[in-house]
């Protein structure tokens, strides 16, 4: 009966875990991952996947000329629209 309570805990906990980090809370901090070994190892492999997924895809800050250069590109569409001339078609 205990191993059944114990792998409810863990489903109730797994199922949560994605709220947990998603909202910012501190995961490792739950007292279900104090108390599982199980859920603890799983914590701990995502957080490392999570590292990885980090470094593969780094968090670069845009130029800072980048909206000024944007809002010149939209001006100068909607002056090229208001002269009669087509706004270019752009295939992805």
């Amino acid at each position: 009966m205990t191993d059944d309570r114990s792998k409810n805990g863990c489903a109730e906990f797994q199922a949560r875990l994605p709220e947990l980090i998603g909202s910012g809370a501190v995961a490792s901090a739950h007292p279900h991952i104090q108390s599982c070994e199980l859920c603890s190892a799983l914590l701990a492999d995502l957080e490392t996947i999570a590292e990885a997924a980090r470094q593969l895809f780094p968090i670069v800050e845009p130029p800072n000329d980048l909206w000024s250069h944007i809002e010149l590109a939209i001006k100068s569409e909607d002056g090229d629209h208001d002269a009669g001339l087509p706004h270019p078609v752009h295939s992805n």
